[in-house]
């Protein structure tokens, strides 16, 4: 279910305290090479690239293939591609720079938030 995907890949990226995670629904545009892209930053190269190790362990552990991987030589901006969904993982300044988001705006666009444990159920467990 493609809803579940979306929130695995935006759990993973924060579990890595990546930020500003956004879905971009592109099933409308008639040609487009995959049915959403996930956007996301980090704050440096390590970070970038842990997320990216993160999101395909969790995407492999869902039974997800990755098809195709580019930028882990540097960690400037890491391309993963899942077939319907393809994820991009910026380095701050280059999302800034290249703002994909803005040549998808007329796309329907969802922002993830982190999930918050609360502290009450937080250590404990279930009986």
């Amino acid at each position: 279910m493609i809803t579940h995907d979306l929130r695995l890949l935006a759990d993973a990226i924060y579990d890595k305290k990546g930020e500003n995670v956004v879905s971009l629904d592109l099933r409308s545009i008639d040609g487009a090479i995959t049915d959403y892209f996930v956007v996301c930053d980090g704050s440096n190269t390590t970070q970038v690239g842990a997320i990216a190790d993160n999101i395909a362990e969790k995407m492999k552990e869902e039974g997800h293939t990755l098809y195709r991987s580019q930028g882990e030589g540097n960690n400037f901006w890491i391309i993963q591609d899942y077939g319907n969904i393809v994820v991009h993982i910026f380095l701050k300044e280059y999302r800034e720079f290249y703002r994909l988001e803005e040549l998808w705006a007329d796309v329907p666009r969802k922002e993830y938030k982190e999930r918050r444990v609360p502290k009450a159920s937080a250590g404990k467990t279930q009986e």
